[in-house]
């Protein structure tokens, strides 16, 4: 990989012209962008959820909403590799995000134009039933989501194979850990409260703020200098479409520690949307939360993201990368059951901070890991390979934590209903770390660093 040299980083540099010791001034372009861009995140995690709960107390139309959000990582996210390895990765994200403007503004126009018919969350009384009159709209949101979730699939697959062209390898684990760590305060400390202080002003105007911040990332990244390379070099002789997929699958299946480690997350992230699917109905049935409240209680992930983006390269260093991994998945499991038994909100609020910090930890270690070890011409291919296994199973988890409520609430209370997705992912999550505990270890993790250093030499 080659690139320019960074005059605000030209201290010591190495491959590329990239600086050793400083991140730069294009990562920090990008920097902005993933943090105004998440900040409209963390308002939307409160304004669609809170939409959807004001059009029905079902919760498998629930679950729905987020099993549509997540759906495009299980069906796109191969396609969408391909498209990164073959197309300037900076354009891609700059037209990602264009559309994710267009299509939140729409649903902003939708929503003003409704808002007069839109319920309080306490008028929709009955599990089952959903406003007749606002039907168009929840269709109208799950069509919405699904192509939004489309673009989201494009923007962070193109974002996470450009950030090797503007850090370099040295600096990746504190490049990814700092942009968590933003990420986290933008995404759920900063953007759930000031969502539902839009959501008290006017239902429309989360989505409007959401479109504002998804044009203003467009931009930054447009203002990252063309000349800095965001594909392959020669894309002159290329394979068949299904030849260059296949390739990528084959790199990541071959692989002894990717594998299992995509697996793994794939798992994983499935036991969490058991969980987050059905946590509106949850917070506001069970934990007994306001909206400010249900707003809040989100600041307790960004807390503990915060902690782990900037804590997270020291923690790997200090006990290692296989046990820092086992650490996310043993104290989710701790933490995931712990809510599932408590109705105090502020407990809650805890165990998310918790969680969150552990599995920041896990995000800056096997990121900074893909980035280091796979071919830069194969980044974008093996990369959405990885997340077809990570975040493919998250509209699965998502439809299967409906149905638990849906089927239990036959055989138990409605309360009990909500706590068992909660309960089940802890017991899930305790499984998952005698799997991967073997598999994941620091000797293994250092070992393929080593033989990517090796090859790349």
């Amino acid at each position: 990989m080659t690139g320019p040299i960074d005059p605000s980083s030209a201290t010591r540099t190495g491959r590329g012209g990239l600086s050793t010791d400083r991140l730069g001034s294009n990562y920090f372009k990008l920097f902005a962008a993933s943090t105004i861009s998440n900040l409209g995140d963390g308002i939307a995690l409160i304004a669609y959820p809170w939409l959807a709960s004001a059009l029905t107390r079902n919760p498998l139309l629930i679950a729905l909403v987020l099993v549509v959000q997540r759906l495009p990582w299980l069906l796109f996210s191969l396609p969408a590799g391909v498209i990164t390895d073959r197309n300037d990765r900076r354009t891609l994200m700059v037209g990602a995000n264009l559309i994710r403007t267009v299509l939140t503004v729409f649903v902003a126009l939708v929503v003003l134009n409704r808002g007069d018919v839109l319920p309080d969350v306490d008028v929709v009384a009955d599990p089952d039933a959903i406003i007749s009159t606002n039907i168009g709209l929840y269709l109208l949101v799950l069509a919405a989501t699904l192509l939004i979730g489309t673009a989201e699939v494009i923007y962070d697959n193109a974002a996470q194979t450009f950030m090797p062209a503007i850090v370099h390898s040295k600096q990746l684990e504190k490049a990814n850990g700092r942009m968590w760590s933003v990420e986290m305060v933008a995404n759920t400390f900063a953007g759930p409260p000031l969502g539902a202080l839009l959501l008290a002003v006017a239902f429309s105007l989360p989505f409007f703020v959401d479109a504002a911040t998804f044009g203003i990332s467009a931009i930054l990244v447009a203002l990252i200098p063309s000349a800095v390379p965001s594909k392959p070099g020669d894309t002159t002789d290329r394979k068949p479409w299904r030849a260059e997929l296949s390739e990528g699958f084959r790199w990541l299946w071959n692989h002894e520690l990717l594998r299992p480690l995509a697996i793994t997350l794939g798992l994983l992230n499935g036991v969490g949307m058991l969980m987050i699917s059905i946590l509106v109905l949850y917070a506001q049935e069970v934990l007994h939360t306001s909206t400010t409240e249900f707003a809040l209680l989100g600041t307790g992930g960004a807390i503990g993201g915060i902690i782990g983006g900037w804590t997270a390269s020291q923690i790997s260093s200090r006990i290692g990368a296989g046990p820092s991994l086992w650490l996310t998945l043993l104290g989710g499991a701790a933490t995931t059951f712990v809510i599932g038994l408590t109705s105090w909100w502020m407990l809650a609020w805890l165990m998310f901070a918790i969680s969150s910090m552990v599995g920041v930890l896990w995000n800056v270690i096997t990121v900074s890991l893909r980035q280091t070890i796979i071919p830069d011409h194969l980044l974008g291919r093996v990369n959405s390979v990885y997340r077809f296994f990570g975040w493919g199973m998250m509209p699965i988890g998502s439809l299967l934590g409906g149905l638990v409520v849906v089927t239990s609430e036959t055989l138990v209370s409605r309360e009990m209903a909500l706590r068992l997705p909660w309960l089940i992912g802890a017991g899930l999550q305790v499984l998952l770390l005698v799997f991967a505990a073997p598999k994941l270890t620091t000797q293994r993790i250092e070992a393929a660093r080593a033989a990517a250093t090796a090859d790349d030499t």
